[in-house]
């Protein structure tokens, strides 16, 4: 049967386990990097290039015309000199046409730890659904990895990945870790909508405190992107199977 489990942290990813056997690794960080990723791709983005740092971040910038890229980012929440800050409300008139290079703290660690993984797809509330139906019959091992919130478990991460479980086994029987049950347990019992899951978070609460309540909003929407973004050669684009609408 097919396995499913769940990484609690980026910290917990082993490079070398996911390089053993044919692993698909779904990353997420619903605040926001994952978040972020779909929204710019779904925006006309050419392509994401996600960075460990802002150090990475200058140099990749260095070698692009200053036209045909936006570099977004930060640093523990903090905003970046020479960076837009990296949510999708201010992104989105930005990005058309463009490569996007984007540093966080969590979720573009979580995506380059996770690239020895046989595919590695972006996930959030957004594209679950479509990431899953694009997985199905592709992989006997799907892992799914919550970037966390440096070094902590991340609430809204771990209710990313109870929903994406609970869109994956809609089509097919899965054999689930502790974690996975897990996961997919907090989901079905949570009480409340996504934005109030969200919201109660560490994460959340940050957002709200600083007038990000728009993104927030954003972010809790479930299944309305149909994109299945990919990471390919270090690159966040689009899966060509969504293109072609299979």
């Amino acid at each position: 049967m097919k396995k499913v489990h769940v990484i609690l942290r980026k910290e917990d990813i082993s490079e070398e386990k996911l390089r053993k056997g044919s692993k698909v690794a779904v990353v997420l960080d619903i605040l926001l990097a994952t978040t972020t990723i779909t929204s710019a791709l779904s925006e006309g983005a050419a392509e994401v290039i996600p960075v460990l740092d802002v150090t990475e971040g200058m140099n990749a910038a260095a070698g692009l015309e200053p036209e045909t890229f936006v570099l977004a980012g930060e640093t523990h929440g903090k905003p970046i000199d020479g960076f837009v800050y990296p949510i999708p409300s201010r992104l989105r008139e930005m990005v058309k046409g463009k490569t996007l290079i984007l540093s966080t703290t969590n979720g573009t660690v979580a995506l380059r730890k996770s690239a020895c993984a046989s595919k590695v797809y972006i996930s959030s509330l957004l594209n679950n659904r479509a990431v899953s139906e694009s997985i199905k019959g592709e992989s006997e091992t799907v892992i799914v990895v919550c970037s966390g919130n440096s070094g902590e478990l991340s609430l809204e991460d771990f209710y990313g990945a109870g929903h994406f479980i609970d869109c994956l086994t809609a089509y097919d029987q899965w054999d689930m870790t502790d974690s996975a049950k897990a996961a997919l347990h907090f989901y079905r019992s949570a009480s409340g909508s996504a934005f109030d899951i969200l919201s109660s978070s560490r994460v959340g609460r940050l957002f709200a405190r600083y007038g990000l309540a728009e993104d927030l909003e954003f972010a809790s929407q479930t299944d309305m992107k149909a994109i299945v973004p990919i990471l390919k050669n270090g690159r966040a684009v689009i899966h060509q199977t969504a293109l072609k609408g299979e």
